[in-house]
């Protein structure tokens, strides 16, 4: 047990110490995670043999993370994927698996070990990129959705592969090792137990073994629809029961259990665990406990996706890369620009964006740790060599070291390209009074408002299905980056009256504004701001108007909420209104004594004054509401027939 607890506090203290820091630098969690496992494991020598135990342990996270993936997946979002999954993440797999192949039967491997190698290499980190992409907000980007849609087809292809390696070693030769054990293709003897399927089953598993392929693939099936129906029918019963007990803790449990059984399940009948709670996530995708799981799951998420990082970092065998650093190094950075070659090509073929086709390269070239799992089966079954696979780990390992690079390589390119990476934009052929920069739900009520009232407006908006969407509605609008001062010059912004900046990226916002107020002095700027730090950019931009987004809503749901308090609809409406200009003159107050990149809390005199002025708008409420009260009282006091009423007014 103190054992157990002194390696837990390594491992806790290293993520607490090393994440922070690297997240402070730019460089992202995962990144702050691998060089934790390089400090405890390699260079300080904290954790040793159980490092390997642990990663076992800690793939869990990676289970846990498809299964909140697919919670955000519509089974009719899958669906829409098909093409996706098939044809891109298909052709990447093969396309790969041959140039790797080719390149190793060049280095003088066999076919076979250049096959098996091809197909091991070709998967990508699931684990590193997905949460690298979540971090960096750029999962639902075409890019991201792609790079996505064909990790998902890895996850799926990791199960014929595990299927087809066995076949690769019935052409090799059979040798006897000097201990008189059978070794294949000249390697050492196989390590027991390394590809899950050691003799440390269970009975249900000895049982899959002994049936006919037809009936693996009837209990194979099975098991899919059990988790289908389990979700659509025993979900909700579940729920109930568990809802009966009034314990927070028993939601988490059920959760953990339902994710737990799953992963067993799909274990038991030899399929991936993260592609079965995949598909359990995508069946409550519509399920009113959807929010409820995914609070429940995150943080276990976080911490095991972490943990699995680290003990990647600290298993890193940094004696056998020394060995020979020039070589290993040399074919990890061969391995990137292969995998990054074919995938640039598929991602022209797919034409995407500039932005999306270097994401989708850069954040898939490495290799992955499924690969982890396919070597040590492939040298369980006599595929390759120990000393291959070793050289192998270390190339994956490596390679899923750089990744975080790669990402900061995507973000340095990303902002030399500027948005010049965007398709071509509309050609602008209609000038309007009022400029719209932007038409989501908040651009879409300003444009139809003004154009109700009699005014020609012009609609930009960088996003080109909202604008044919805002067409089918008959809405005119024109696909292009609001902030590029051509398309802003084609618009009019030379004889507008009004611009209204309604992006929804904060710093082009400011960047807009900013842009018109040189240009036009006398333009009036209406923009629309996130938070209160937003609307002091802004107004140091130059807006004439800042509206926040949610603050007249708030202020609405404020005065409801007062009126079924007791208020009568006057008082609500006055206790609103006088809310609503003291807050904007406290706003623009505030505003002279903010600094641009420090934080509020820190700016003591900012701190202060909205201290004082929080006070005297308490004051002004109270003393409204006791005028209102007199007022009652003096109008009651004064009804017909009311003596000492008429006494007083004689009086």
């Amino acid at each position: 047990m103190e054992s157990f607890l002194f390696q837990a506090t390594i491992y806790l203290g290293a993520a607490v110490l090393a994440v922070p820091l690297a997240a402070r630098l730019g460089l992202g969690s995962v990144l702050g995670y691998l060089a934790a496992g390089i400090v405890i494991g390699p260079v300080l020598g904290l954790v040793g043999t159980e490092t390997a135990d642990l990663q076992h342990f800690a793939e869990f996270g990676v289970v846990m993370m498809l299964f909140l993936i697919g919670l955000e997946l519509e089974p009719r979002a899958l669906w829409n994927m098909r093409t996706k999954l098939l044809g891109l993440g298909g052709l990447q797999i093969v396309l790969t698996t041959l140039v790797i192949m080719g390149v190793t039967m060049f280095m003088g491997q066999s076919w076979a070990n250049a096959l098996s190698i091809g197909l091991i290499l070709a998967l990508s980190s699931t684990a590193i990129v997905l949460q690298t992409l979540t971090e960096k907000g750029l999962v639902q980007t075409a890019g991201g959705r792609n790079v996505f849609a064909v990790l998902l087809s890895q996850d799926i292809a990791v199960i014929p592969m595990l299927a087809f390696l066995p076949l690769l070693a019935v052409s090799l030769p059979i040798a006897f090792n000097q201990d008189g054990s059978i070794g294949i293709n000249g390697s050492d003897s196989v390590a027991s137990g390394a590809g899950g399927h050691g003799s440390e089953g269970n009975g249900l598993e000895h049982f899959i073994e002994t049936l006919p392929g037809w009936g693996v693939t009837l209990v194979t099936l099975g098991a899919i629809a059990i988790i289908i129906l389990a979700g659509i029918f025993l979900t909700r019963p579940l729920f109930r029961y568990i809802h009966h007990a009034r314990l927070r803790e028993m939601y988490t449990a059920l959760a953990l259990l339902m994710v737990v059984a799953i992963a067993v399940l799909m274990d038991t009948v030899g399929l991936s665990p993260a592609l079965g709670t995949f598909l359990a996530g995508v069946v409550l995708a519509n399920s009113e406990f959807r929010h409820e799981l995914e609070s429940d799951l995150e943080p276990f998420k976080g911490l095991l996706l972490g943990l699995f990082f680290i003990t990647v970092g600290a298993g890193f065998d940094f004696q056998t890369f020394f060995g020979d650093p020039f070589r290993i190094l040399g074919l990890t950075i061969l391995l990137i620009l292969l995998k990054g070659g074919v995938l640039y090509g598929l991602a022209r073929a797919w034409r995407l964006k500039p932005h999306d086709r270097w994401l989708f390269t850069l954040g898939l070239s490495q290799a992955g740790e499924f690969g982890f799992v396919l070597v040590s089966f492939a040298v369980t079954t006599g595929v390759l060599m120990a000393g291959l696979g070793q050289r192998l780990v270390l190339i994956i390992a490596l390679s899923m070291l750089i990744t975080p690079l790669l990402f900061i390589l995507y973000e340095y390119l990303s902002s030399k390209m500027g948005e010049e990476s965007n398709d071509e934009p509309d050609e602008i052929d209609h000038t309007g009074t009022v400029i719209i920069a932007g038409i989501g739900r908040f651009g879409q009520v300003v444009n139809r408002l003004v154009q109700s009232a009699g005014f020609e407006t012009v609609v930009l908006d960088n996003d080109l299905t909202t604008v044919q969407t805002m067409r089918k509605f008959g809405f005119k609008g024109f696909f292009g980056d609001p902030t590029r001062p051509d398309l802003l010059k084609a618009a009019g912004i030379d004889q507008a009256s009004v611009l209204v900046v309604a992006v929804d990226s904060k710093d082009a916002a400011v960047k807009l504004v900013k842009y018109a107020r040189k240009l036009r002095p006398d333009l009036h700027i209406i923009a629309r701001a996130r938070d209160r730090v937003h609307v002091y950019e802004l107004y140091e931009a130059g807006a004439n108007d800042i509206v926040r987004e949610m603050f007249d809503s708030s202020l609405r749901a404020g005065r409801y909420a007062l009126e079924n308090l007791g208020l009568s609809e006057y008082e609500a409406a006055e206790a609103e209104e006088l809310f609503y200009h003291h807050d904007r003159a406290a706003l623009k107050e505030l505003a002279t004594l903010w600094k641009p990149d420090v934080p509020v809390d820190q700016i003591p005199e900012y701190v202060a004054r909205a201290r004082e002025l929080n006070n005297d708008l308490e004051t002004a409420l109270a003393t409204r509401q006791q005028k209102e009260e007199n007022a009652a009282r003096n109008r009651k006091g004064r009804r017909p027939g009311d003596r000492s009423s008429s006494t007083a007014n004689r009086g």
